[in-house]
């Protein structure tokens, strides 16, 4: 049986080296890649440390962070846990660590050693791999598959594996080239849009506070309770970033924003503190202190910088001291503590940056990756309409579907 795996990405390369180490002697693999070298966007990914799963091991907590395919993924991952995905690695010669965030990395902070794993089984086993080939279409003809290309020859083989990725990170290769393939083919492909990103502002005023970060803050869409995330966020010379952003933009993946229709989102930079129970605490510093300057007494609860920038935004005196403020007034300022305000108008670059939407999931078997629509055409990876939120769930889901897969081929 000869297969061609489209794409040597995570999904990619997974599912050739499950079918080399599962099924050597059964299967003529080749895997087909755009690029001069393989997993480019793995190595990129998670700054360049290659951020290769989540140490959180509830399958159930697991699927929580994909705001699309969770379901979907149940059996890829029941079958191929981030547990699994680790001790794979592991087994393959790359020690990894779990971060205090439960982001897993390789100890070496290199994305090339995990790629590395692959390059090293596909040099120990029979494997065609063909280098800057530009795929330009496929046809199904009788029980066999065509793929043309731009520059070389055709192939024909008789299963097809589609692991391109989605259209985020076009330098990596990355540009969505199977989405009007599979949809010749009969396939349905979702509403497409980035995801993981972060949040340009209308307002100048972060970049005063560039590089300053909370390991906790809720931002929340204005008027929207259902679009809300609370987690780890900074101000950048743009606007805002970080992984509490990157989820709630996986959340509003679809929303349209920009300079023409602005998002107004609000920022709790103190989420463990109730409102009520922050003007007490507030008030009560201010009455032991009346000689203070109100800056300093809010300093208690926030870093300066950001103290001295609300104080900014709200017109309130550096010099004022607590004597001169009202009750009124600390309830201005408790509520804006507890709101900050902010007006997106367009999206940033992220840590992942990965394409929310792809494939129509109940057109795929959700076990196998097989199309319900074409025999022997697969899936793995960012194509179909999965995506999850930063901190390693996409890698995993691509793991774990072209793992599936990889399995699939040799039943």
């Amino acid at each position: 049986m000869k297969v061609a795996i489209v794409g040597g990405g995570a999904a990619g390369m997974m599912c050739v080296a499950t079918i080399l180490e599962e099924h050597k002697n059964d299967v003529e693999v080749f895997l087909i890649e755009k690029n001069v070298l393989l997993g480019k966007k793995v190595i990129i990914s998670g700054g360049g440390r290659c951020n290769v799963t989540t140490g959180i091991e509830d399958l159930k907590l697991v699927l929580s962070k994909y705001p699309r395919g969770s379901k979907f993924l149940q059996s890829a991952m029941h079958r191929f846990s981030p547990v699994q995905v680790r001790d794979w690695f592991e087994n393959h010669g790359v020690p990894l660590k779990c971060e205090d965030d439960l982001r897993v990395f390789p100890v070496s902070n290199d994305g090339h050693d995990i790629v590395g794993v692959f390059e090293k089984i596909f040099r120990n086993s029979k494997i065609d791999l063909l280098f800057k080939h530009n795929m330009k279409n496929i046809v199904k003809e009788k029980n066999k598959f065509i793929i043309s290309f731009k520059e070389q020859k055709d192939l024909e083989v008789d299963k097809v594996v589609m692991a391109l990725g989605g259209q985020a990170y076009r330098q990596t290769g990355s540009t969505g080239d199977g989405y009007s393939i599979l949809e010749k083919l009969g396939h349905k492909i979702t509403e497409l849009a980035p995801s993981l990103n972060s949040f340009l502002t209308q307002e100048k005023w972060p970049k005063e506070l560039s590089g300053l970060s909370f390991e906790k803050a809720t931002i929340k869409v204005k008027g929207q309770k259902k679009y809300q995330f609370t987690g780890p966020f900074l101000f950048t010379h743009t606007g805002v970033s970080g992984p509490a952003v990157f989820a709630l933009s996986s959340l509003i993946a679809f929303e349209k924003y920009d300079k023409q229709n602005p998002l107004g989102i609000l920022i709790d930079v103190l989420p463990d503190l109730s409102l009520d129970n922050l003007f007490l605490e507030l008030q009560n510093l201010r009455e032991e202190n009346l000689k203070k300057t109100f800056k300093n007494t809010l300093h208690k609860f926030l870093p300066m910088s950001l103290t001295e920038k609300i104080c900014e935004n709200l017109q309130i005196s550096f010099d004022k001291k607590n004597v001169e403020m009202s009750k009124k007034d600390l309830r201005i300022v408790v509520e804006y503590v507890k709101a900050i305000p902010l007006t997106v108008i367009g999206r940033g670059v992220g840590d992942e940056f990965v394409t929310a939407g792809g494939v129509e999931l109940s057109e795929v078997d959700p076990k196998t990756m097989k199309s319900k629509i074409v025999p022997g055409l697969y899936f793995g990876g960012e194509i179909l309409n999965i995506d999850g939120f930063t901190g390693g769930f996409n890698l995993q889901a691509s793991w774990a579907t072209g793992r599936a897969v990889g399995l699939a081929l040799g039943e």
